[in-house]
């Protein structure tokens, strides 16, 4: 394990970076450098000169600042220097009660984010560049829908509250504006799916994903570029957390005993389609229409509480035809092990002398041969 001496905070804008260096606690330098990779690259070479750090005792940190951190990241990646890039809440709750906010107090925050933080720092890991294409293609595609729907809606809202013509004449003017983003939005869906089908291991992921019935082809890619390829959140808990969909308890003695609720701190794009995935599931899919009926109208849970945990659902069989590497089978049945003997007994509940409690609502009686 790498012992780091260095800690290089930086604060990105669109024009500049502000660069600030810790070592044992104490702040020794700050600079103000444009926002362009030359620049970076010949002033880190320049601290190196001046510090005397290396490879393995320095470490760079970054607020998650989308495409404005692209230059520093490429040199940091083309000089093969340690990178740790975090979401800026994360940064600002560790750092307790702060006051006062610039650039350079931002960057000589992050270099101290990185030093009491140095035994826990998770190091970048960069997605393939097939995913940053699917990315971008993917946030084109979004961005192409919302200037569709903002030309239609207007449209078909005023129908029955504006005069015939003026509709007609507005109508005839957007024609084809709408026409072509319909064809632009055509031609990026291709492009997507000629992408992620060119890619031996983006084509299984997909297949496996798209076999949950009410998962999609947009659901399963965003569930797999959000995860960089379900890397960094490999199991079904840190989706959850990380989607939205885990509730947590917010009690605290006796005065505090709130309900317990999903958190807001989430991938709101990420919990919008898993929601639209639940509400089709729950119409189209018997086993997950049959449990919202039971949850809902027999035993009276809240609606939004019983589609929560459908999202959950959905989630856990996607991660668990990845654990699996098989297609979802929608008449998969257990088999038990042969070291396990299955006898039925005549209030058909399952019984076992270490878990009798907790598995007396199955239908059968289970004990070791």
């Amino acid at each position: 394990m790498k012992k780091y001496i260095y800690f290089i905070g930086i604060d990105i804008s669109k024009e500049t970076l502000d660069m600030s260096v810790i070592s044992n606690g104490d702040v020794l330098t700050h600079s103000l450098i444009p926002n362009e990779q030359k620049a970076i690259k010949s002033h880190i070479i320049q601290l190196r000169r001046s510090l005397g750090f290396t490879k393995r005792n320095a470490i760079f940190g970054m607020e998650n600042t989308g495409i404005y951190s692209n230059h520093l990241i490429n040199t940091l990646e083309s000089l093969k220097l340690d990178t740790v890039v975090e979401q800026p809440l994360h940064i600002k709750n560790s750092l307790g009660v702060v006051r006062g906010k610039t650039d350079k107090l931002d960057s000589k925050r992050i270099a101290m984010y990185l030093y009491k933080s140095r035994d826990v720092l998770r190091l970048r890991d960069p997605k393939r560049p097939i995913l940053e294409q699917l990315a971008n293609l993917t946030s084109l595609r979004k961005r192409l829908q919302s200037l569709h729907i903002a030309m239609k809606t207007p449209l078909k809202e005023s129908a029955g509250f504006v005069k015939k013509g003026l509709i007609e004449q507005s109508n005839r003017l957007c024609s084809r504006s709408i026409d072509a983003l319909t064809l632009d939005i055509k031609d990026v869906e291709d492009s997507i799916e000629a992408t992620w089908k060119s890619d031996e291991d983006l084509n299984r992921l997909m297949t496996l994903v798209q076999s949950v019935p009410c998962i999609g082809p947009s659901i399963a890619l965003e569930m797999i570029i959000c995860t960089n390829e379900f890397k960094n959140i490999p199991t079904i808990k840190q989706f959850a957390s990380y989607a939205g969909i885990a509730p947590f308890p917010y009690k605290s003695g006796t005065s505090i005993q709130k309900k317990t609720r999903v958190s807001r701190i989430a991938n709101k794009k990420m919990k919008a389609l898993l929601h639209t995935s639940a509400v089709l599931a729950r119409r189209f899919v018997p086993d997950i229409k049959d449990y919202y009926h039971r949850k809902t109208v027999i035993e009276g849970k809240h609606k939004m509480l019983v589609l929560n945990a459908i999202r959950f659902k959905m989630a856990s069989r996607v991660y668990a035809c990845l654990k699996n590497n098989k297609p979802y089978q929608k008449d998969f049945k257990f088999n038990p092990p042969l070291k396990y003997r299955l006898i039925e007994i005549e209030d058909k509940r399952f019984v076992t002398s270490q878990w009798s409690n907790r598995l007396a609502d199955l239908k059968y009686l289970v004990k070791k041969v």
